[in-house]
């Protein structure tokens, strides 16, 4: 790992709540040494090492001691704590199961691994909703005490070249002083778009992959589905079809303000929030522009920002759409991180004084 821009150390971080690694990996676009990363998810494991290629540890987070992440760090400086912890409560899409929310405060772990380890940097991506929840507010209430300076901004990823309409929280915390966000990078004018990520992949019929690319692959559709996309237009929803197309669901008041399933995307335009359900069709607008079907894993991970030859599954195996599409959504999206990680590496640059006395 190269040495951050004008500093004669490099940055170290441990990433809690891991996942596939969208965040570790822009951190290592930043010039961050990414030391390990932590998640109770097995599936993890793979695309974690094999792009990453940091340790994965498989654990729940409620687990790991503050004396374990502290062997992580060793006796590096400059060390950057990342915990991106689930967001169940605060979305409409989750692991697989939904939770009551009295069950859920990682924050509160997270919190007290902060207080016994006294990184330099803490950093956290979440949903907007959980800006000025008591849960959140104890967390940066913590941090507080801690002398730490914080920074919680709600981003346009667009506004940062991510091709989707996706709003995310971030947290920075330092005890270097105050730490921001670098600026936008991205004017509307210039948002990255459907078009510019996915036009170049291969066409596919749904239910069938690429021959090029096993993970470009779309769900296959049911008579009904695929007689709803062929009468879909980019930007359109179901309103536009002919009666006996729409479901009943949809013809009832309590589904009459669904407008944005079974939609297709545009081209010219950035993509919806990818979500963990994003491979069917009718779980959003998730409606190739102009191929009957949904988007593929692939279409799915690039709009994500991973690399195109980003590896999910172990060459071979079987994919998992339910899983695949789930660790992919789930994702921070890895320029999002590079973001993130920019801002770390710039703000330890400036207090670089600090750090050597």
């Amino acid at each position: 790992m190269s040495t951050a821009e004008g500093s004669t150390y490099t940055p170290v971080a441990v990433d809690l709540f891991c996942g596939v690694g969208g965040l570790s990996y822009g951190f290592q676009q930043a010039g961050i040494d990414v030391l390990a990363g932590i998640d109770i998810d097995s599936l993890c494991r793979h695309p974690y090492q094999t792009n990453v290629g940091a340790a994965f540890h498989e654990k729940d987070i409620s687990d790991v001691s503050a004396a374990f992440v502290k062997s992580l760090f060793g006796d590096r400086s400059q060390k950057i704590l990342a915990g991106c912890a689930p967001c169940q409560p605060y979305s409409s899409y989750t692991r697989g199961k939904s939770i009551e929310r009295d069950d859920w405060n990682p924050l509160e772990k997270f919190g007290e691994l902060v207080a016994e380890l006294q990184p330099e940097v803490v950093t956290m991506e979440n949903v907007p909703l959980l800006r000025g929840d008591g849960i959140f507010d104890d967390f940066l209430t913590g941090l507080e005490s801690e002398d730490y300076s914080c920074s919680v901004k709600v981003v346009r990823c667009a506004e940062y070249g991510v091709p989707q309409t996706r709003r995310r929280l971030v947290l920075l915390a330092s005890k270097l002083g105050p730490i921001e966000l670098i600026p936008p990078t991205h004017s509307k004018e210039k948002f990255k778009t459907v078009k510019d990520t996915i036009h170049s992949l291969d066409e596919l019929v749904a239910g069938e992959p690429s021959e090029t690319d096993p993970l470009h692959r779309s769900s296959a559709l049911g008579e009904d589905n695929l007689k709803r996309i062929q009468n879909s237009v980019p930007g359109g929803t179901w309103r536009d079809w002919d009666e006996s197309l729409v479901s009943s669901c949809h013809k009832k008041d309590s589904g009459k303000s669904y407008g944005s399933v079974y939609g297709r995307m545009e081209w010219d335009k950035p993509a919806p929030t990818i979500t963990s359900q994003f491979y069917g069709y009718g779980n959003g607008r998730f409606g190739h522009p102009e191929q009957d079907r949904a988007l593929s894993l692939r279409e799915g991970a690039l709009l994500q920002t991973f690399p195109k030859d980003y590896s999910f599954t172990p060459k071979g195996e079987v994919i998992s759409m339910t899983a695949v599409g789930r660790m992919i959504g789930n994702a921070v999206p890895v320029l999002l991180g590079e973001v993130i990680g920019k801002s770390i590496v710039s703000h330890l640059n400036t207090h670089q004084v600090r750090l050597d006395h």
